[in-house]
């Protein structure tokens, strides 16, 4: 979430600091960082709650002064402690996040609570995650459909998304297609990528609507135009198989390279597959092999079971039954079925040795987390 400097309207004794805060704030909007510094440091000597808010932001953002966490976080405090919910969110966000200070689940739901109780709508958003993950308190679903509710009537976006994900899983409540695609729609037509994209799922598998994959690709369109990689890589496979648009491998290929490029494993074993095939692209099993790598050593068990088969073959790389048995014994062990069985064919083409030399380096390269096994 992005914090936002708030123009506070706050009475005052002394109209002397009431007015510090208010130039503050037209030479902020000016970006007169400077003047506005000035200002704000002036009426919060004074314990303005206004400006201890915005010197706050100020140091948090670098604007008008060197980027300060801990500073922000004095800032924040003072104002918090008069009450102000933005500053109490913030300090909400900083500890959630660990921006400056140790992250503290704990203490970012303490402040999201201050917030949320004075109806702050971001907070309540917030505090609502925290109860879905069982973050900085104990999970409960029911807390945080109450709070997605009592946001997403409101209008947030977000909080819109989330509700139709807890309908969608049954969580906190009773399973609803129906009533998923109806928030994930308001959240849609906002703009927000993500429920694009779930709309878009909703249609392209027909769960709570007919399946309809024209409506599914144009959903997939818009989520991927801003730069959604989930959404790339569905529409990259709309493209691919001709549904809901006319077949196209090249624009499949584009989409998911845009989709790999931002570190979808998915997308990078599927680019890697079109390499080894030679789909909408010349084969290129050099490709293929480096792509499969990307995702296998994300742990992603198709990419390890094809980066298996590529060692088995000889295709890319020098033939290795061992790299080969090791790929494919990482994969099986996630319970991939094909990955366990021809492991154990090519276990019959392998001295005891070798079995053992491969056993050694999936275990070595599980243990760093499939990083660095080649």
């Amino acid at each position: 979430m992005k914090n936002i400097l708030v123009a506070f309207l706050i009475t005052l004794s002394f109209s002397a600091w009431a007015g510090d805060l208010e130039d503050g704030e037209v030479a902020y909007n000016k970006k007169d960082f400077s003047t506005a510094l000035t200002k704000f440091q002036a009426a919060a000597a004074q314990g303005v709650s206004g400006a201890q808010y915005n010197l706050g932001v100020m140091y948090q953002r670098g604007e008008g002064v060197q980027q300060n966490a801990a500073e922000a976080v004095r800032w924040y405090k003072l104002a918090a402690a008069q009450g102000v919910a933005s500053a109490q969110y913030n300090l909400g966000v900083i500890h959630d996040h660990g921006e400056g200070v140790a992250q503290d689940f704990t203490e970012a739901v303490r402040w999201y609570q201050l917030a949320a109780a004075q109806g702050f709508t971001f907070a309540q958003l917030n505090l609502g995650i925290m109860y879905e993950k069982g973050r900085g308190v104990a999970q409960d679903y029911k807390t945080a459909m109450r709070l997605y509710e009592l946001t997403a009537t409101q209008g947030l976006a977000r909080a819109q998304l989330n509700l139709g994900h807890m309908y969608s899983k049954g969580l906190g409540v009773a399973q609803s297609y129906p009533e998923a695609i109806r928030w994930y729609k308001l959240s849609a037509v906002q703009g927000f990528a993500d429920a694009q994209y779930n709309l878009g799922v909703m249609y392209d598998e027909g769960k709570g609507v007919a399946r309809n994959y024209a409506e599914a690709v144009r959903l997939y369109k818009l989520a991927a135009s801003q730069g959604f990689a989930f959404a790339q890589h569905n529409l990259g496979v709309m493209y691919e198989e001709g549904q809901g648009v006319a077949q196209n491998y090249l624009e499949a290929l584009r989409l998911f390279k845009l989709a790999a490029a931002q570190g979808l494993a998915l997308s990078q074993t599927h680019l890697g597959y079109m390499y080894d095939e030679g789909l909408g692209v010349v084969k290129n099993y050099a490709e293929a092999l480096r792509l499969y790598k990307l995702a296998a050593e994300q742990g992603f068990s198709d990419a390890q079971y094809n980066l298996g088969l590529m060692y088995e073959e000889g295709h890319g790389t020098p033939q290795s039954f061992v790299r080969a048995h090791m790929w494919l014994n990482l994969s099986a062990a996630q319970g991939d079925k094909d990955a366990q069985k021809f492991r154990d064919e090519i276990s019959k083409k392998m001295t005891r040795q070798q079995i053992a030399d491969a056993q050694k380096l999936a275990s070595e390269c599980k243990a760093r987390n499939y990083r660095g096994c080649d």
